[in-house]
């Protein structure tokens, strides 16, 4: 491997991004809008934007938030389906790079390394194919979202090394796989197995979700919002009511389950039942065990899921493996699948700043041990930020509240000179903890040893709710827990 020279000149920026996914892309508008006289560069390992929707490839891949949430408040979403395909929701974030002239600021396949703070600055350590560069820059936000990209959750499915037929993890789909006339079983009950069977039945012989215990389900209208008022509303203020609409509603939705479960198990329940081919029981395939919003809620476009289960070309087993064996799987209720190709849709590993090395002052941090200051920055890490989404709403509304708040300490740091901002907590004994990602799901409880650690009250909070954020970003006290020094 060549590498630079170590005496050479680092590459000098105000900021950089790490990551050209989405957050990148969203972070890279707010800090040309606000600050065009600074210069920032993306870096991204992949060889092309997009961060998730280009990992992703499987059939049927799509957002499970609407666009009018999930895409960008300065690039409204402009196709008639508010829940987007992976193919369209690339598309997108291109279209909208190239409008704001942020493509010339992204470097591909530009892998950072690790990266290290000394006195006033960033280096950041990056291998672009057989060279490796150091940059340097100011302050450094990671927009690297929170799933490892190179290792998917691990599992232990008994007997599974025994299967003679295809065996895919949707996180490495085949690009050349063909799934017509397959004989398919989808192990798992989230969001990817629920995407992936309706799109697989449409080629496939049969599928069959086999899940230990059921996830929550809705059926939702992939249409843009219509009415009168659409027809007599500007197209790009309909855009608007349209997104603050499901912003109200999807909190509203949230505060309803997490307040009231029954009601909202209830509620869910009956507006499952009317879409059940006959012989399929809501118990115990549609009763989870957890209460409403404790995990994710699975969204299906135009009742998709169940129109596969309609069609006979799906079915759903809930029961347990008892092993894989050469040409299906056995269930401890002794029921036997047979099959040809099994997916195992068992869930990502979240991995927080990209896993990448941070090291501060000669030492590497442990992000585990730290706090996290509003949700955005890290105890004892100066200039620096980590984007994070909800769990319970749209990703891209938390990247955005936090570059509000970026931005406003930015724009502090310039008016009063300040060339350093570093959160810093004298007494974490006094906190009380709570989850940096407050839902249930088995990815999500697994990762929360290796994720920062949040507490009940600012300035030490994970992500809270969009308008809460909103708020803080807005009139928020931003020095509060931070140390500044000139």
């Amino acid at each position: 491997m060549s590498t630079a020279s170590a005496t050479s000149e680092p590459t000098a920026f105000d900021v950089l991004i790490i990551g050209a996914g989405i957050s990148g892309i969203n972070t890279a508008y707010r800090l040309q809008k606000a600050f065009p006289q600074y210069q920032y560069a993306i870096l991204e390992a992949r060889d092309s934007i997009g961060g998730t929707w280009d990992l992703f490839r499987y059939p049927g891949i799509r957002s499970d938030s609407d666009l009018y949430t999930f895409g960008f408040s300065w690039y409204p979403w402009n196709r008639s389906n508010p829940i987007g395909e992976g193919k369209d929701i690339r598309a997108y974030l291109q279209d909208a790079m190239t409008a704001h002239n942020i493509a010339p600021h992204v470097l591909l396949k530009h892998r950072v390394l690790s990266v290290e703070w000394d006195q006033q600055r960033w280096t950041a350590n990056v291998q672009n194919e057989d060279f490796q560069y150091q940059f340097s820059s100011k302050f450094i936000i990671f927009g690297t979202g929170y799933y490892d990209y190179d290792k998917p959750l691990a599992t232990t499915i008994p007997g599974i090394q025994n299967f003679k037929g295809d065996v895919i993890h949707p996180q490495f789909w085949p690009e050349t796989f063909d799934y017509a006339d397959k004989n398919i079983v989808v192990i798992g009950s989230g969001a990817t197995a629920v995407t992936l069977v309706p799109k697989l039945a449409e080629k496939a012989d049969r599928v069959t979700m086999l899940q230990r215990s059921p996830t929550y389900l809705a059926s939702v209208t992939n249409l843009s919002s219509g009415g009168w008022l659409s027809r007599i509303l500007p197209s790009s203020v309909n855009y608007y009511v349209n997104r603050f609409k499901r912003l109200v509603l999807g909190r509203l939705m949230f505060l309803f389950c997490r307040t009231y479960p029954n009601a909202a198990r209830a509620f869910l329940e009956k507006r499952i039942v009317p879409q059940l081919p006959p012989g399929v029981p809501l118990s115990p395939h549609f009763k989870p065990r957890y209460k409403p919003w404790e995990q994710r809620l699975c969204a299906c476009p135009n009742g998709d899921f169940f129109a596969a289960l309609r069609s006979g070309k799906a079915q759903i087993e809930t029961d347990y493996i008892e092993t894989v064996e050469s040409d299906g799987i056995l269930l401890k209720s002794g029921k036997r699948l047979s099959a040809d190709t099994i997916v195992t849709a068992t869930g990502l590993k979240l991995q927080f700043a990209g896993g990448i090395p941070i090291i501060v002052n000669g030492e590497k941090l442990d992000i585990s041990e730290k706090h996290i200051w509003n949700g955005i920055m890290l105890q004892d890490v100066p200039n620096a930020a980590l984007l994070l989404g909800y769990t319970n709403a749209a990703w891209t509304l938390g990247a955005d509240a936090s570059m509000s708040s970026i931005c406003r300490l930015l724009s502090l740091m310039e008016t009063k000179g300040y060339s350093v901002a570093c959160p810093s907590l004298r007494d974490p004994s006094k906190l009380e903890l709570r989850p940096l990602l407050d839902l249930a799901s088995n990815y999500i409880t697994r990762a929360q040893g290796a994720a920062p650690k949040a507490a009940s009250l600012r300035p030490w909070t994970g992500r809270t709710n969009y308008f809460s954020d909103l708020y803080f970003a807005t009139f928020g006290n931003i020095t509060e827990g931070l140390e500044l020094t000139t």
